[in-house]
């Protein structure tokens, strides 16, 4: 298929398949499409559009591609490139005056082409030990500890990957009477155990308690961008299961500590809908849903006496376009006296994108240099970002220390 003609796609006309119109996915498809009128505002900031210059890379073109999918079109490994190709940063959701939501059709698109092309042998197994790794904490903590005992022997690119270990320190005990959930996660007790523990010790300091639930892991995030969308659902249905009584017990909030778990347990009552078990509760887990940002923002923080220092604050994708959470880590540092360093582009991705710098690993480091040349233009003593995934592919290839920004709350 050659370049889109922007002008043939003025007025979005839609004529779902058969395989998919009346079903849940093909109504909610149909309806984001016919929202789509292919201004083509989106190009504009779409990062993988202004590194390649081609149409199919950028929102409007992979709309039309899974336009032409969803109405009974061929889908072949071209296609699929294309999509794969998209970070799912959100950046275009941000611009979109129409209000498009081009990463739940992104998610409904790769899913049907996932089914229809086969993948190489190398790509489907690389597919599958990330999704039999990563979301598992007892699989890939110990990984990450081999990892780490070979590291002085491994090359200086490879090395840069695997994080050395951190203690993350005393988590208060459970002592005063409001109470949160924090979703622990399943690569980040790993890489960064401080982070949930700073936050732990933050809120303890502002008067609420920070609780676990013990049987709780991945939010599903890693398994339902690789188009996994079943075994995505299990893993929700397994939080919630998990959640579900400290919910009934009161707590006031579930914390995300990072910001790419964040925005897809705030979808949860959206994926689960049609689930008649689990809707009313994954609403109700949606609801309750809030980041570490957003707690913060609503308390008063005069108890906390940070010493000022200069840094560089990355934002997320998933804090500023997927939760739309855009300058509240910034005002919440600044007001503790902060002083944060101009970023240029501060829109545009850094190239983690969750398993985005495996899979199309030179995309994610030409990404990844833009994003640590705009960070390190203003000089900071350290970076501070809100995903875990965004700490470790920019400490990877930076001098300056990167730390989640609560971090720089604990010590006060």
């Amino acid at each position: 298929m050659g370049r889109v003609n922007p002008e043939s796609l003025l007025f979005m006309q839609t004529a779902l398949a058969d395989f998919i119109k009346d079903t849940p996915e093909g109504r909610e498809a149909d309806a984001i499409l016919r929202a789509c009128v292919h201004c083509g505002f989106c190009n504009a900031t779409c990062p993988t559009y202004q590194l390649l210059g081609d149409e199919l890379d950028g929102p409007r073109g992979r709309i039309y591609l899974i336009k032409q999918i969803l109405e009974g079109g061929p889908a072949t490994a071209r296609t699929q490139l294309h999509l794969d190709r998209c970070l799912t940063c959100r950046a275009c959701e941000t611009t979109c005056p129409s209000g498009v939501r081009y990463g739940r059709l992104a998610d409904i698109g790769r899913h049907v082409v996932e089914q229809r092309v086969r993948r190489l042998w190398h790509e489907r197994l690389t597919r599958w030990l990330l999704r039999s790794v990563l979301p598992y904490r007892s699989r890939f903590t110990p990984l990450l500890m081999l990892g780490r005992a070979v590291r002085p022997l491994l090359p200086g690119t490879l090395r840069r990957t695997v994080p050395p270990a951190q203690a993350a320190g005393f988590w208060p005990a459970p002592r005063h009477q409001r109470r949160m959930l924090v979703l622990e996660g399943c690569v980040q007790p790993g890489l960064a155990p401080r982070i949930n523990a700073a936050t732990a010790r933050v809120l303890d300091h502002l008067g609420i308690s920070l609780v676990r639930a013990d049987s709780a892991g991945c939010c599903g995030a890693v398994s339902h961008h690789l188009s996994a969308q079943d075994e995505a659902l299990d893993f929700m249905r397994r939080n919630i299961d998990a959640w579900w009584p400290h919910v009934e017990a009161g707590v006031e909030a579930l914390v995300m500590t990072a910001s790419g778990c964040g925005v897809m347990v705030k979808e949860y009552g959206q994926l689960l809908s049609h689930d008649p078990r689990y809707a009313a509760k994954a609403t109700r887990i949606a609801e309750l849903t809030r980041d570490i940002a957003e707690i913060l923002a609503d308390t008063e923080l005069s108890v906390l006496q940070a010493r000022p220092r200069k840094i560089a604050f990355q934002s997320p994708c998933t804090l500023q376009h997927g939760q739309k959470l855009g300058g509240v880590v910034e005002r919440l540092l600044r007001g503790l006296g902060f002083e944060l360093t101009p970023v240029p582009d501060a829109h545009l991705c850094c190239g983690s994108a969750g398993t985005y710098s495996i899979l199309q690993g030179p995309l994610s480091q030409r990404l990844l240099a833009n994003k640590l040349e705009a960070l390190e233009s203003g000089r900071p003593e350290l970076i501070a970002t809100a995903n875990i995934g965004c700490l470790v592919h920019l400490q990877s290839r930076t001098r300056p220390r990167v730390v989640h920004w609560i971090e720089l709350l604990d010590k006060a």
